[in-house]
């Protein structure tokens, strides 16, 4: 009997959430943050156990609530102020 793996981020916004805090926490250049600053650390660092398809769900969660901006181009984020009021820069 196989068990299901357990996926943290398979809920939208939870995914919307973990992207916010680790943008949050990258210092932005001319109001950007790339987007491999928040991608790769969603889908490789410990703790984050997450897949493509849970990154670009949480992305469009987030654009959905108004807490990102995404570029025309897909290469940076603007973290906007009311996702911004969710993780306060330390």
């Amino acid at each position: 009997m196989k068990h299901a793996e357990v996926r943290p981020y398979a809920d939208p916004e939870a995914a919307a959430r973990k992207l916010l805090e680790l943008a949050s926490g990258v210092e932005p250049i001319n109001d950007r943050i790339h987007i491999e600053k928040i991608n790769g650390p969603f889908l490789s660092k410990a703790g984050c156990t997450a897949n493509g398809p849970e990154f670009g769900a949480g992305i469009r969660y987030a654009i959905e609530k108004g807490w990102l901006e995404l570029h025309e181009s897909g290469t940076y984020v603007r973290l906007l102020p009311p996702g911004a009021e969710l993780f306060p820069r330390q």
